[in-house]
């Protein structure tokens, strides 16, 4: 951590009614929702929050309004994007009440397919920042995220296969992808759990860091996102993602594509221009 603390409004949502921020309000306005609220900071940080008692259970209710300001955030994109379950738990998992049998099931399926890929899909930097557990439904929110901080006291896993069923949420697709299929294969087929630091170990989070300092090492990491060429970090996101999709071939063809695109953009004059005058590391970027 470089020692920043958290904008106090987002501390403050533990104790509020969720928000949704429509597109154009200044910092800190709100909208009133059910579930999940959205906190647009002044650093250019968007905070989505999860606030579902007791334990964040993704509902088809709470995936309908994650996929709603995950649109939002897709209408009018912030510098970088930090979801949140609170200080206790990130996501115990979907609400396994909904799940009836088959139709039940793929309608579930379908909204965690919507609202995982919205957010997937955002042009900007997004990271999970999970205290406590991070469990079926919820670990796979955390992969729809670019990165994972978690507290030193973080449990993450695919329990679906104790209940005789298997992820629906991403977990067979995005998981290997993130730490390879052996070890995926371990979490998914066994649905035990890993503690922070195994999950750091096998590549499944990023940071690992003292519960009380989760958010605000979150909060810090995407300040420093937001403050760079968020128009080249959009580029840079979709030629990796759409990459890892096809052939080398293509992913090398779409590299070569926004690689021209991008020197069409007032940061990378001004990134170019500072180098050269200035040496690395010393531009300052307007996100045009």
């Amino acid at each position: 951590m470089d020692g920043r603390r958290a904008d106090p409004r987002a501390r403050r949502l533990t104790a509020t009614v969720p928000t949704v921020v429509p597109p154009g309000a200044p910092p800190g306005s709100v909208q009133r929702v059910s579930h999940v609220s959205l906190q647009r900071r002044d650093d250019g940080v968007a905070l989505v929050r999860l606030d579902r008692p007791k334990a964040n259970a993704l509902s088809i209710e709470l995936l309908s309004e994650l996929e709603e300001v995950a649109r939002e955030l897709h209408r009018d994109p912030p510098g970088a994007v930090v979801v949140w379950g609170g200080e206790r738990i990130f996501a115990a998992g979907a609400d396994i009440s909904e799940f009836a049998g088959p139709d039940e099931a793929r309608r579930v399926g379908g909204h965690f397919r919507a609202a995982l890929d919205a957010l997937a899909a955002l042009p900007r930097a997004t990271i999970a920042a999970v205290n406590g557990y991070a469990l079926g439904g919820g670990c796979e929110l955390t992969l729809a995220c670019d990165f994972r901080v978690a507290a030193d006291n973080a449990h993450f896993g695919q329990p679906e296969i104790l209940l005789g069923i298997i992820p629906g949420g991403g977990g067979t697709q995005r998981l290997p992808r993130l730490i390879g299929t052996s070890r995926a294969k371990d979490l998914v087929l066994s649905g035990r759990q890993v503690g922070a630091e195994e999950a750091l170990r096998i590549g499944l989070v990023d940071r690992v860091v003292p519960a009380a300092e989760v958010i605000d090492t979150a909060l810090a990491w995407a300040g420093e996102f937001s403050r760079g060429p968020v128009l080249a970090q959009a580029f840079a996101k979709q030629a990796i993602d759409d990459g890892l999709a096809g052939s080398l071939a293509d992913g090398l063809d779409l590299e070569h594509e926004f690689f021209g695109r991008v020197f069409a953009t007032e940061d990378a004059r001004t990134g170019v221009r500072s180098f050269l005058e200035n040496g690395p590391g010393k531009a300052e970027f307007s996100g045009r």
